[in-house]
């Protein structure tokens, strides 16, 4: 008896507060989105600091998001089990010595290491909505997952201006330490807050499942991020992205033989999980699409004939409304959704971000009306957000939370990536020969793609709700 009260002396593991377990699931969540997020703004910095090209520097974000993906799934499947608080704090360990590596004064391929464990922090959004589902009372827990899905997105926003402002007040290797600042209160705050998980939990990770999907998800995003390989080498590009399909189809066959799947196969063919992740995957194409051409267009030199040359700064300030809006729709969705079900809002969030695509292609002469079309952006994608884990979740069990979430927060990221490629063979089909810059109608096209892919979205969600399924106990 003497040493097991040592043990939790030297060990303590706090109880779930729920004053104090809210904003340290808000925090973490928060924290991975940002920094994963941190390649973005500093692309073109990193090329000139370690001498190498775009494209190059590009990896610093491509390869952050492919860990995470890659990640996720196995973080979710640990994270059902009894050992998530140690899987929580082993990941944003991993996390901090990333962040350690892209601080410290290394080659460009430990920068690369650096950003590739930061990316795994991705997987924990995940488990931080697996801990409000287990430890706080199922309304309350309801409206905090709502709030993780919503700021694990807009956490770009955030990272984005302070990063651009970092890299230019005091270079890219500052920009990077504001990364190790922050994941490493978020290793504290976690090692402070988060509980363990209740008690008859086991969890087991399919290692041929976990190693087959992971070389199905780097094909997929290897192939969504280089570009220039659809281009130059098509036949290339269509044979990986055979054998991607072909990898998904044998990962999924092992799923559904396993005892102890990655991913429930079974439960993902439920029609409400199948029709969310899809109407995901296609929101997250349009999602992305809308992000990136803002961002670009606003970069843009006024030589090109639009655009308006704005430095990298005070084009990351073009996602602040983007930001405020997308958390103000994620505070008001526990109020909606007792008026409206989970599908309808849905529908209704991608018909908004519809509306800032339709916004962007006509109206785009003024900064302003970028600022508006991010901020109908941002309350379309917040309530989206909002609005997703609830539809999976009314028909997952609680001890499914973390691995449902993860398989959906995987088609979020590959949709993502797609939509962050469209976007670009677009403008790259819109830009003339010798030209630096794509003409302005093709921003116009992107547009009106993103339009028919939040399109389809609402009419998948729109389906949802009318085959809803019956809840079962959260």
């Amino acid at each position: 008896m003497t040493r097991q009260r040592v043990v939790v002396k030297a060990f303590p593991v706090p109880r779930p507060e729920t004053r104090l377990l809210v904003p340290a699931l808000m925090f973490i969540a928060l924290v991975v989105a940002a920094v994963a997020s941190l390649g973005a703004p500093l692309i073109t910095s990193v090329a000139t600091s370690f001498h190498v090209s775009l494209g190059s520097a590009q990896w610093t974000l491509t390869v952050a998001l492919l860990s995470g993906a890659v990640a996720t799934p196995v973080l979710g499947r640990l994270g059902a089990g009894p050992h998530r608080r140690a899987t929580i704090l082993a990941t944003l360990a991993v996390v901090v010595a990333g962040s350690a590596l892209t601080v410290l004064p290394l080659p460009f391929a430990w920068l690369l290491a650096g950003r590739a464990a930061q990316g795994v922090g991705l997987g924990l959004t995940a488990l931080m909505m697996g801990v409000a589902r287990d430890h706080l009372p199922e309304e309350r827990g309801a409206a905090v997952i709502a709030l993780i899905s919503v700021v694990s997105i807009i956490g770009a926003g955030v990272g984005y201006p302070l990063a651009a402002l970092l890299a230019e007040l005091g270079g890219v290797r500052a920009a990077y330490g504001l990364g190790l600042v922050v994941t490493a209160a978020a290793l504290l705050t976690a090692w402070r807050s988060m509980p363990e998980a209740p008690e008859g939990r086991s969890a087991r990770v399919g290692v041929a499942g976990a190693v087959v999907l992971a070389a199905a998800l780097v094909l997929v995003l290897f192939l969504a991020g280089e570009r220039n390989l659809w281009s130059r080498h098509l036949a290339v590009a269509a044979v990986l992205a055979v054998v991607a399909v072909v990898l998904l189809c044998v990962w999924a066959v092992i799923e559904s033989r396993s005892t102890t799947p990655l991913v429930d196969v079974r439960a993902v063919r439920n029609p409400a999980v199948a029709g969310a992740n899809l109407a995901m995957f296609v929101g997250g194409i349009g999602m992305y699409l809308l992000l990136t051409l803002v961002t670009r267009y606003a970069q843009t030199p006024h030589g090109a004939g639009y655009g308006f040359g704005l430095t990298t700064f005070v084009a990351g300030l073009v996602l602040i409304p983007f930001s405020v809006l997308g958390f103000v729709a994620g505070k008001l969705t526990p109020w909606v959704r007792t008026r409206i079900a989970d599908p309808l809002l849905l529908a209704g969030s991608a018909v908004v971000v519809g509306g800032g695509f339709a916004l962007f292609a006509a109206a785009r002469s003024d900064p302003a009306e970028l600022f508006a079309a991010m901020g109908v952006l941002g309350f379309g994608v917040g309530g989206f957000s909002a609005a997703m884990p609830g539809v999976i979740l009314a028909v997952t069990p609680k001890t499914e939370t973390s691995s449902a979430m993860s398989f959906n927060y995987v088609i979020r990221s590959v949709g993502y990536s797609l939509g962050s490629a469209i976007g670009g063979l677009i403008l790259a089909a819109g830009t003339g020969p010798g030209h630096l810059f794509p003409d302005d109608s093709a921003y116009t096209t992107a547009a009106l793609v993103g339009i028919g892919a939040m399109a389809i979205t609402t009419l998948t969600s729109l389906a949802l709700a009318r085959r809803r399924s019956p809840k079962t106990n959260p």
